[in-house]
């Protein structure tokens, strides 16, 4: 997935996070009035675009952030593993919390929502500092925006790859858009879809919800019983599943020519 002010353009991979592969795409992202930087540490590769560079205070999200998913997978090792989901222990961190009640929503395990929950909890905070935050997590984005910004969809040798983009309003803004794919990135799906990408006001949620409505669709003829599968999950404002030459969208999305 890519991202552009009103007057950019560019395409990137969705797919979620970590894995190691280079994300050339993200030399092609414009966002107008923004300023764009990276921040990496292990496996945690964010792009994030804001008034100003803050890489600093996003660093230091980051660090915390993976300091108390480290400690509660020490703890609760299947918080890691299970492809089912799981409920919080007693005093977990926030992000562990959300990232169980996503999987639990979605019915899919809590890492199924890592990638969108970090990058809401970083952006969360980066508007303290700034009024407009970008921040994106392997195809997983965060977006509080003060104008009217595309969200293009790559969709891996699919032909409607970056043909097609999500119009994303300010007002609709916090939201969540996440993408998953069976045939594009590291990321595990059970499907085959090359693009799944969720709309909800939880990026956890969204970034869940990808994972299931993706591991849903195997074959184009699945398309329909996939975006009824995102209607029933509670948070979930809409859908959109692309697999070879076919398209569903389902909920509240605007879609238009990339």
């Amino acid at each position: 997935m890519s991202y552009e002010g009103p007057s950019g353009g560019g395409a990137g991979r969705g797919g979620g996070a970590g894995g190691g592969e280079p994300r050339t795409y993200r030399e092609l992202f414009k966002g107008d009035g923004l300023v764009f930087f990276n921040c990496t540490l292990k496996e945690t590769d964010l792009q994030i675009g804001a008034a100003r560079d803050l890489s600093v205070e996003a660093m230091g999200l980051i660090v915390e952030l993976r300091l108390q998913l480290e400690a509660y997978i020490r703890a609760v090792p299947e918080f890691r593993t299970s492809l089912t989901p799981l409920e919080a222990a007693p005093g977990a961190p926030p992000i562990v919390r959300r990232m169980c009640e996503a999987g639990k929503r979605a019915r899919v395990g809590p890492m199924a929502a890592v990638a969108g929950a970090m990058a809401e909890f970083v952006g969360v905070e980066l508007l303290r500092h700034s009024p407009e935050v970008i921040v994106e997590n392997g195809g997983d984005i965060f977006m509080k925006v003060e104008r009217p910004r595309r969200v293009g969809i790559h969709a891996g040798r699919s032909p409607l790859s970056e043909k097609v983009a999500l119009m994303v309003k300010p007002e609709d803004t916090p939201i969540g858009v996440c993408t998953s794919a069976g045939t594009v990135g590291p990321s595990l799906s059970f499907g085959r879809t090359d693009a799944t990408v969720i709309v909800a006001k939880d990026t956890a949620v969204a970034d869940a919800a990808a994972t299931a409505v993706g591991n849903r669709v195997k074959a184009p003829e699945d398309l329909k019983a996939g975006l009824r599968l995102a209607s029933r999950i509670e948070g979930v404002l809409g859908a959109v599943v692309i697999i070879g030459d076919h398209m569903g969208a389902w909920g509240e999305v605007e879609l238009e020519r990339f």
